[in-house]
């Protein structure tokens, strides 16, 4: 059972405010001095579990199910954090009657400022994450600034008034918060790059298509074991090309064999890349990542991709050890002059493992689609039925209202989120 984004931040945000309410003298509680101190103390706490989060920690990427979640619930902790921040801001976090003291004693003038920095601070990481105008190498050389920022944040609190004393239930809640934060926000600034699990690798095979390429990497040394589905950070040797990017394994093999990897121009970052990707080149490459597995046990296995989401599904028909193939009906949704390992190609490899392959140049609401998946719901029933994704999150709308037509339960659908901004 993994964790939830939705439960996660729930938690976070009410633990903060009940041992706050706990701090504060009965009378004063319910008074918007109190939801301010409240909300200060939220703010800061989701910003310093979006630091945990941001460390790629295998351990909490296993208790979220997959790094893209892990990601996905990153992006809503700055947001509710800001918001939080917000109320602290507007509204006054004191009133008459209550003892306070700060932590540490900073000249008033220190104090005031760090309170302005704190909040600006908060705004501009959540904006720079949010904001997918941003080039990438810019995006991502200023979010490195997120760690030094949240130092700030918690300098903040530390210099406040405020009648949270440190060895009480919401002091302790608060300095633990902190504490992991700030070890997560330099682990992943300064020790990530030596400490993570990666391996360098070289470029020996470049396949261009339309506005992509297929890349072929194989490791100068040891190399790195990942299954397939997986995924892996890429940061290629040479000029405009060095900021770590995800992009999804097309292949599976054991340590040590060569990676694939079909990459699409989609941005500024991947568009250089796919122009200038050459035999030769060197890649550190961090992996594996991502929880996309097939599932154990079905009836029958709908797989749907779109667009360069093709990738995990090459990984799965490459699978040597993979097994109950026959059971599976791939959906190829690409557009027309676009597709990219070619359509002929993936049927070739989908039909030498049993797979039935189902070309897709129209949309999802089709009758080519729909009328295919209600036979497959009907054949399998509705519990009986498992559906794969990897696409745009527009086309895994659709799927789910077809899903639903159909009964299919929302949890026989697995997928991964397609974009980390």
């Amino acid at each position: 059972m993994r964790v939830k984004t939705p439960l996660f931040l729930t938690a976070l945000v009410l633990l903060s405010f009940l041992l706050v309410a706990l701090a504060l003298p009965r009378g004063t509680r319910a008074t918007l001095a109190g939801l301010s101190l409240g909300s200060g103390v939220a703010a800061l706490v989701l910003m310093a579990f979006a630091s945990v989060l941001g460390a790629r920690w295998k351990l909490v990427e296993s208790a979220f199910g997959g790094l893209d979640r892990v990601y996905e619930t990153h992006k809503w902790l700055g947001v509710w954090a800001l918001a939080f921040a917000s109320v602290h801001l507007v509204f006054k976090a004191g009133m008459p009657g209550w003892e306070t003291a700060a932590i540490i004693d900073l000249p008033s003038f220190l104090v005031r400022l760090l309170r302005q920095l704190s909040f600006v601070a908060l705004m501009l990481i959540v904006l720079l994450a949010l904001n997918r105008k941003i080039p990438y190498r810019t995006w991502r050389w200023w979010h490195k600034l997120s760690g030094p920022l949240f130092v700030v944040v918690v300098l903040h609190w530390l210099s406040f008034k405020t009648p949270i004393v440190l060895a009480s239930p919401a002091g302790a809640w608060l300095a633990l918060a902190a504490t992991l934060g700030i070890v997560a926000a330099f682990y992943k600034l300064l020790l990530y790059p030596y400490l993570s699990n990666h391996a360098e690798y070289r470029i020996t095979q470049v396949v261009p298509g339309p506005s992509a390429v297929k890349l072929v990497m194989a490791p100068t040394g040891e190399g790195l074991g990942f299954k397939a589905g997986q995924f892996a950070f890429i940061s290629i040797g040479e000029p405009g090309l060095r900021e770590p990017h995800p992009f999804t394994i097309a292949s599976a093999g054991e340590p040590g064999e060569p990676v694939q990897f079909v990459i699409r121009a989609l941005g500024d970052y991947t568009g250089t890349l796919v122009a200038k990707a050459a035999v030769g080149m060197l890649a550190e490459v961090h992996a594996p990542f991502g929880r996309f597995a097939r599932p154990t046990q079905a009836v029958r296995e709908v797989w749907i991709a779109g667009g360069v989401g093709i990738s995990p599904f090459i990984a799965w028909l490459d699978d040597t050890h993979a097994g109950d193939l026959e059971r599976v009906t791939l959906f190829n949704f690409q557009t027309p002059g676009r597709a990219f390992p070619s359509s002929e190609e993936v049927e070739a490899l989908a039909r030498a493992r049993g797979v039935q392959y189902v070309p897709m140049l129209v949309g999802i609401d089709s009758t080519a689609f729909q009328d295919r998946f209600a036979q497959l719901a009907q054949t399998a029933g509705p519990d009986g039925l498992v559906v794969c994704f990897c696409g745009p999150r527009g086309l895994l709308d659709h799927v789910r209202r077809a899903m639903a037509r159909h009964h299919v339960p929302e949890r026989q659908l697995r997928y991964e989120f397609f974009e980390f901004r």
